[in-house]
C-alpha cells in the first residue's frame, strides 16, 4: 500500500476543531497515522523511526563459531568475568516451553508458533542452536491463520537452510553472512509469501536465533520479546503500533494508551507492502537469564511485572508457559495467546 511509503512523510496534522478518525476495525486493518495536534505551538520531534536498528556501517560483533566471550555494548565487544560467562562444554543447555490457546472469545487461533533446538556434544564443537518464531496474523476467519503459519513456517525454513544445517554438519560458511542479515532476509522472503498467497491477510513476525549465549533477534509488528533476570524484565521490542507512534510524539502517555480504542491498530506487519523495514537486535544472554517471545494476547492481558513473577515463580519453562496462558484467560482472555520461553543454563 502506497500509504506506508508516505507514513512518515511531512504530512499536515489535522487542524484544531478537526473531527477524530473513526475507530479502526478489530479485525487488525493496518491504517495510516493521524494524530491529534498537541495543544503546544510546536510539534515534538519525530524521534527516528527504527531506533532498534544497528546503525548502518557498523560492523556487527559476531561470535566465533557461535560462542561469546564479551557482551555488545555501544557496537563494541566488552571483557566480561569468568563467572558471568556460560559453561558451553558442558552437560547443561537450553531448555523451553511453548504454548497456545484460542482465548475465551475468539473462535479460532490465528496465533502461530515455531520452535526447533539442537544440542551436540563431540570433537567437532558447536555450540547449542535455537530457532523460535511467534507470529500473530490478522485479516478475515481463514486469512489471519493462513497469514501468520506461512510466515512462521517460511522464516523457519530460511533459517534452518542458511544458518541451521551448515551450522549442525560443520560448514563454517554459515557465519559468512551477519546472523542478523540472514534473520532480516528470511522476514522479507516471508513477506512476499504472504504478499502473494494470502492477499487478505496480514501478520507480525517475531523471530530469535540462539547460538551459544548470543541471541539474534528480527522483529514487525507488536509480538514483543522480553529478558528476564532475576527482577529484571526488559522489553526489547519495539511495538509498531498506532499508540506507540503517538507516544513517542508525546501525544499520549502510557495511561492513556491502555484504553485507547485503536490499541492494536499496526502501522507494520507482514502481508501488506511489498516493501517492509525489520527491526534486528542482538543480546548476550547471561546465564540463568531467558527470554519470552509473546502475542499480545499475552501482555494486553497481562502486566510485566506479573509476568516476570509467574517466570520466576516456575522453573520448568513448559509450567511457565502453561501458567501465563492459563493467566492471560483468567484475566479475560480477550485474544489468542501464544508464550514461548527460553531459559539459559548456568
Amino acid at each position: 500500500m502506497s500509504f506506508f511509503r508516505r507514513l512518515f512523510s511531512s504530512q499536515s496534522l489535522p487542524k484544531p476543531g478537526d473531527p477524530p478518525a473513526s475507530p479502526a476495525k478489530s479485525t487488525g486493518e493496518l491504517v495510516p497515522i493521524t494524530p491529534t495536534q498537541p495543544s503546544a505551538a510546536v510539534q515534538p520531534p519525530t524521534p527516528p523511526t527504527e531506533p532498534m536498528q544497528r546503525p548502518t556501517g557498523e560492523p556487527e560483533q559476531r561470535p566465533l563459531n557461535g560462542f561469546s566471550t564479551g557482551s555488545l555494548v555501544d557496537g563494541v565487544t566488552r571483557p566480561l568475568p569468568q563467572d558471568a560467562l556460560i559453561d558451553l562444554t558442558g552437560n547443561e543447555h537450553l531448555a523451553f516451553g511453548q504454548a497456545t490457546d484460542v482465548g475465551m472469545v475468539r473462535t479460532n487461533n490465528q496465533d502461530s508458533a515455531f520452535s526447533f533446538f539442537s544440542a551436540a556434544r563431540s570433537a567437532f564443537e558447536r555450540p547449542d542452536f535455537g530457532l523460535f518464531v511467534v507470529a500473530d496474523g490478522m485479516g478475515g476467519h481463514h486469512d489471519g491463520e493462513k497469514a501468520s503459519a506461512l510466515a512462521a513456517r517460511s522464516v523457519g525454513t530460511h533459517l534452518l537452510t542458511k544458518i541451521g544445517m551448515p551450522l549442525l554438519i560443520g560448514d563454517d560458511h554459515f557465519n559468512d553472512v551477519p546472523i542478523t542479515e540472514a534473520m532480516n532476509d528470511a522476514i522479507l522472503k516471508a513477506n512476499n509469501e504472504v504478499v502473494q498467497k494470502v492477499p487478505d491477510g496480514g501478520t507480525t513476525c517475531t523471530a530469535v536465533t540462539v547460538i551459544g549465549d548470543m541471541a539474534y533477534i528480527a522483529h514487525v509488528g507488536d509480538s514483543r520479546v522480553y529478558f528476564i533476570q532475576r527482577e529484571k524484565i526488559e522489553r526489547l521490542t519495539r511495538d509498531h503500533s498506532l499508540v506507540e507512534r503517538l507516544i513517542e510524539l508525546e501525544q499520549l502517555t502510557r495511561e492513556e494508551a491502555e484504553d485507547h480504542p485503536q490499541k492494536n491498530v499496526l502501522y507494520r506487519a507482514l502481508g501488506q507492502n511489498e516493501d517492509i523495514e525489520v527491526d534486528t537486535l542482538t543480546r548476550r544472554l547471561p546465564p540463568r537469564s531467558r527470554i519470552l517471545i509473546c502475542s499480545d494476547g499475552l501482555w494486553n492481558q497481562v502486566d510485566d511485572t506479573k509476568i516476570r513473577d509467574v517466570i520466576n515463580l516456575y522453573p520448568n519453562p513448559q509450567e511457565a508457559c502453561s501458567e501465563l496462558v492459563k493467566l492471560a484467560n483468567n484475566s479475560g482472555g480477550l485474544d489468542n495467546v501464544t508464550v514461548i520461553l527460553l531459559q539459559l543454563p548456568g
